[in-house]
């Protein structure tokens, strides 16, 4: 089928929606139209994430996500130089609390040098505490290119390369209604309706539901998971150089609390992960009965919580005792104690779901017809959205030509 390319829609201003847009500006004669409900682009994950631009250690080898970080966090360094935003190789220690974790570091080790992460290294406990003089363990992975940087203003300044190619942003414009017709997709917003050749759905939380609405297949579902943070004092923030994260257990489906340093200065402890009552708001009494409804009715919720009561209840404690969260943390950063936090942001993950209660791991992509939507873009979402973005619009090429 060839779509003619004269008016596109890209839903969503998060940094995956403004790369998706920026590409198809650059690659296309399109006039671009970005569609946000929010009163400002970067207003959900791409604002409330923790700025790590990540190396590829985890990934499976081959997968999407494996390929578009390792292509994505090449092409954010290029683009943060050539717009002047702060690009911090910090480094990453990944360590081995015990020898009984040692395996599984060794397995991300092999899937990282796959994965063909720049200089990463397996290192004693010794060449540890070198790297990170307060931290606690038997051997370590150490990734001294992962980086940090503001991923909103990066965004912001896809945005500006957007509108410099002669495209457009409506924010305040929530996608009411879309509907393909014979020749074009005609996308109603709460005053306008408008007709475009090509939509490309990036909508993070409400992913699911725009794909939905327009026809597209039901699942995955999304299944908000709320992450805090709290922040070290500013006397504390020596405790680490860098980032310091634990070695994932598989059994479990997140990463758990780690101590991150940010693009400002901050360095941030976390997060847990815990159902969120609402997608979009970051009060921690918010609920939204919609969303709540939305979660307890899909079958694939009470399926991972059947599989997953055990880590559930520990995450339950963290996300409601602080000396719980912070003796998590203190198994590998001994010296950090309750007192050297601060309350921190919250963030939700857009964690895609399906029916059997698996957490689905890769990028997801769907569509049909003059539609396509980005259904599932986890961590490294942020740090893979250049790629991501070249990935879509290959995808847009193809219909193009088909």
């Amino acid at each position: 089928m060839g779509v003619k390319l004269d008016r596109v829609a890209v839903v969503g201003a998060g940094i995956i929606g403004m790369a998706t847009a920026r590409e198809l500006s650059r690659r296309t004669d399109a006039r671009v139209t970005v569609l946000e409900k929010e009163p400002d682009i970067a207003g959900h994950q791409t604002g409330h994430n923790s700025g790590v631009v990540h190396a590829g250690l985890y990934y499976q080898p081959g997968s999407l996500k494996a390929r578009l970080c390792r292509r994505g966090t090449g092409l954010l360094q290029t683009f943060a130089a050539e717009n002047q935003i702060a690009y911090d190789e910090c480094g990453k220690l990944v360590v081995a609390r015990s020898e009984e974790e040692r395996p599984r570091l060794q397995a991300i080790f092999e899937r990282s040098v796959r994965n063909g992460v720049p200089d990463v290294r397996m290192v004693d406990a010794e060449q540890l505490a070198a790297i990170e003089p307060e931290v606690a363990g038997v051997a370590g992975i150490h990734s001294p290119h992962t980086a940090i940087i503001d991923y909103v203003a990066v965004c912001r300044a896809l945005a500006a390369d957007l509108e410099r190619s002669g495209g457009r942003i409506r924010t305040g414009a929530e996608v009411t209604k879309i509907t393909e017709t014979a020749g074009e997709v005609v996308v109603s917003t709460d005053d306008v309706t408008e007709a475009y050749d090509l939509v490309v759905g990036c909508a993070g939380l409400q992913s699911d539901r725009l794909a939905r609405r327009a026809g597209d297949q039901a699942d995955p579902r999304i299944v908000p998971f709320f992450g805090d943070y709290y922040l070290l004092k500013p006397d504390r923030r020596s405790l680490v150089k860098g980032l310091v994260y634990p070695v994932p257990d598989p059994r479990y489906p997140f990463l758990g609390i780690h101590l991150t340093k940010r693009y400002d200065g901050e360095v941030m402890v976390g997060p847990n992960a815990f159902l969120a009552a609402s997608r979009e708001s970051y009060r921690r009494t918010a609920v939204s009965v919609p969303d709540l409804l939305s979660a307890a009715s899909y079958p694939g919720l009470w399926r991972f919580a059947a599989g997953n009561l055990r880590p559930a209840l520990g995450e339950a404690r963290r996300a409601f005792t602080r000396a719980a969260f912070i003796a998590e943390a203190r198994t590998y950063v001994p010296a950090l104690t309750a007192a050297d936090v601060i309350k921190g942001p919250r963030g939700i993950r857009a964690q895609a779901m399906d029916r059997s209660g698996g957490l689905i791991d890769d990028f997801v992509i769907t569509g049909h017809g003059r539609m396509i939507f980005l259904r599932n873009a986890p961590s490294p979402g942020a740090t893979s959205s250049l790629a991501i973005a070249e990935h879509v619009v290959d995808q847009v090429l193809d219909r193009v030509t088909a």
